[in-house]
């Protein structure tokens, strides 16, 4: 695991050095001294870049934190007596209220930053540091914005968290091609309608006899969409496991046999959706045909995230998943399984429930996985009595939106992952349902910026801002990318320590590299920006 090979790496580099200095004792301490610093070089030059980072951010951190303490101290006053002056004299002025009323007094360090930069609400960041003028901003932004790798459409809305006010804009209102930036709308509306501790259900139930007597068992899909028939990977705590087959088959095997029964047959019923399963784009190695019964996103290779080959019919691919791990635990299964739908009155033989809600979205936004993002559109529909179809999955997400008095306004939701390039939403939007996320009054919609990619550390933008200092570790955002798409939505923390969100979009670009590092450029310059 990676912490004991940290620590390997330690103590052997301690161990080297010990040999070095040993080796080195009758030679001068400068002698030494120099060939400690080539060792040290060389060692630095050969540590992955990332790491390299995350070393960097620690040490900073550190100096933070000892900066922040010292200004503490500083501020508290001296010693005296093993009470600091400063307490002594604020005691002496306390008025003898309860000590749920405060008074004003000098104000800690803020922790704007951190909480922002772990996805935690922050209510007035800044310190009291008014947020950036819309001047401001447009001097670092409008140029950028101008960049000859953007397509013709370029549009752009930056949001203070603190205010709720758009402090930068440019066309904020024009709707053009998302791209995978709709997952955040997906995602808040899903969230809304479900609740972050919501699980989805896959059971195992037992529909009568056929005519020679064979128990009918059928696999109900329930739309879990991160079920798997793998083997869990050994150590996974219990609680960040997702639901499997092995395990609900194990679970319907005993109680079989609680009932004498050694021998079924077996069906699937993926009935909770409707109309075709496929995406109007067609078979695609981005996204499986969306049922409620899947196992593994329907992936034929070991991959967990990104492209794949699929199957054609996840709903019979489970189910054979299923027959096989019950014949592993002693029970018969005649012939194939079929598709058949269980009755209401069938019996519950043991089911399997998914992780949190919460915990799927921060999945599906961290590696913008459309399979998660499609079954979350179909359970808002599920939730909201609406099509269980892409379209009708569409619709839901929009009207949630819309009741969140979010501005949906000529905007077009035809799926719930955006690889549909007839969607259409506006940079305002995605800016206002990240500001929402971030409403201390909606802590249901917390894992929308949780799940957020950090900038040169994870999810869709590890390998991004490699040459964009002030944004990489401070921007947490959304990619989205079509063909001549690009677009990029979430939040960062200015110069000022303010929180804000942003949203930069641009439809068709010919130069789609380019026009992604312009979009890390823009929000890399809100991050340097403490803008008036």
């Amino acid at each position: 695991m990676p912490e004991a090979r940290s620590w390997q790496v330690r103590w052997v580099g301690w161990g080297r050095s010990c040999i070095r200095a040993a080796a080195g004792a009758g030679r001068s301490t400068a002698q030494f001294a120099a060939d400690e610093w080539f060792f040290a070089r060389q060692w630095w030059r050969r540590t992955p870049l990332q790491r390299k980072r995350t070393w960097q951010v620690t040490a900073g951190s550190a100096v933070a934190g000892l900066a922040v303490a010292a200004g503490a101290v500083a501020t508290a006053g001296p010693w005296d007596s093993g009470q600091r002056t400063a307490e002594r004299a604020r005691a002496a002025r306390w008025d003898g209220r309860g000590g749920e009323r405060h008074g004003a007094g000098p104000s800690a360090p803020g922790a704007a930053p951190v909480l922002a930069a772990l996805g935690a609400p922050v209510k007035g960041g800044g310190d009291g540091v008014p947020p950036p003028t819309g001047s401001g901003l447009a001097d670092a932004l409008a140029p950028l914005l101008k960049a000859p790798e953007l397509g013709p459409v370029r549009t752009a809305s930056v949001v203070d968290v603190a205010t709720g006010r758009e402090v930068f804009a440019s066309h904020p209102a024009r709707t053009a091609t998302p791209a995978s930036t709709i997952k955040l709308g997906t995602a808040v509306a899903a969230l809304t309608a479900l609740g972050p501790e919501h699980r989805f259900t896959t059971k195992a139930v037992q529909d009568g006899r056929t005519k020679d007597g064979t128990a009918r068992v059928v696999l109900v899909g329930g739309g879990d969409p991160t079920l798997t028939a793998r083997t869990p990977r050994a150590g996974t705590p219990a609680a960040q496991r997702p639901a499997a087959l092995g395990d609900l088959a194990a679970d319907t095997a005993r109680a079989l046999k609680k009932r004498g029964t050694k021998k079924v047959t077996l069906g699937y019923d993926d009935s909770l959706y409707e109309g075709s399963p496929q995406h109007p784009i067609g078979p695609n190695e981005n996204l499986a045909p969306v049922t409620a019964l899947t196992a593994d996103e329907a992936r034929l290779d070991t991959s967990s995230h990104g492209t794949a080959p699929r199957a054609t019919d996840p709903s019979a691919e489970a189910a054979r998943a299923f027959a096989d791990d019950l014949r592993a635990h002693g029970i018969a299964v005649t012939g194939a399984p079929r598709d058949d739908d269980a009755r209401r009155t069938a019996t519950r033989l043991a089911a399997a429930r998914s992780l949190p809600l919460s915990t799927i979205v921060e999945r599906m936004l961290t590696h913008s996985d459309n399979d998660i993002a499609e079954q979350l559109a179909r359970q808002t529909a599920v939730a909201t009595g609406a099509p269980t179809t892409f379209k009708g999955g569409g619709r839901a997400v929009q009207r949630t939106l819309e009741q969140l008095r979010l501005p949906v306004a000529r905007t077009a939701f035809h799926d719930g992952s955006g690889l549909d390039r007839d969607d259409r939403v506006s940079a305002g939007l995605l800016s206002h349902v990240l500001l929402l996320a971030a409403a201390p009054d909606h802590p249901e919609l917390r894992a929308v910026l949780t799940g957020l990619p950090v900038a040169g550390f994870t999810g869709t933008l590890e390998a991004r801002y490699a040459d964009e200092r002030a944004g990489a570790g401070a921007v947490r955002a959304k990619t989205g990318t079509l063909t001549g798409v690009n677009t990029l939505a979430g939040t960062v923390v200015d110069a000022d320590g303010r929180l804000l969100t942003f949203a930069f979009m641009t439809n068709g670009t010919s130069d789609a590299y380019g026009a992604q590092r312009s979009l890390d450029r823009l929000a890399s310059a809100v991050a340097n920006c403490g803008c008036r």
